[in-house]
């Protein structure tokens, strides 16, 4: 006589629906709408959050507009570089970020939406689940480190050769939050893996 399962099918239509519906979003708003952008079949992307030199930059607005090359710095520290009409490479080089960072959260989502299918039959301690768990920390591990490099990177593109590159010096902000995360997941993983193979010990002794 099987034992009754602790997960029933409405949570499992709820929990399904729910990462079905983000990762529907996120494939629209961080994948789809910056990519229509990017080749301009949209309003694209036209400004980057920077930090800014605060011993080059005042108060106010800067703008570049004698140079040619449409861009505006507003802000002290914390600024906004906009672009008055950004080519197809500055709009590339704008949208990139997010959509890698999106990319990187729809391969997270799938998985977790792999797993969640797994618990139908209340089996949490799936061998497959140890796997996707090592995938999800180490694409939380990737994105906290890789999002911060790419943004300054293209950032520095955008203004390469520009009275702007003086005034925004290459910076990278790394949350470490986000690589705790990983690190917790991959525990978690380990954790499973364990539990799987103490399942199958069992099972065998019997």
């Amino acid at each position: 006589m099987g034992a009754k399962s602790w997960w029933s099918r409405t949570d499992d239509r709820m929990l399904g629906a729910a990462l079905a519906l983000a990762t529907l979003l996120v494939g629209f708003f961080g994948v789809l709408v910056p990519a229509l952008g990017a080749v301009g079949l949209v309003d694209p992307v036209d400004t980057r959050e920077v930090e800014a030199a605060t011993t080059t930059q005042v108060p106010g607005t800067v703008t570049d507009g004698a140079a040619g090359h449409g861009m505006t710095l507003t802000g002290t520290h914390q600024a906004d570089l906009a672009f008055a009409d950004p080519d197809p490479g500055q709009r590339l080089l704008l949208a990139l970020p997010e959509l890698i960072g999106s990319l990187l959260l729809l391969l997270i989502l799938v998985l977790l939406l792999q797993m969640a299918r797994t618990l139908r039959g209340g089996d949490v301690f799936a061998p497959k689940n140890a796997r996707r768990l090592s995938v999800i920390g180490l694409t939380v591990l990737v994105q906290a480190v890789l999002s911060p490099v790419l943004s300054a990177l293209t950032t520095q593109a955008l203004v390469s050769g520009t009275p702007m590159a003086d005034r925004i010096p290459f910076s990278a902000t790394f949350s470490g939050a986000y690589v705790l995360l990983a690190f917790l997941i991959l525990a978690l993983s380990e954790v499973f893996r364990r539990g799987t193979k103490l399942r199958a010990d069992t099972e065998g002794l019997v």
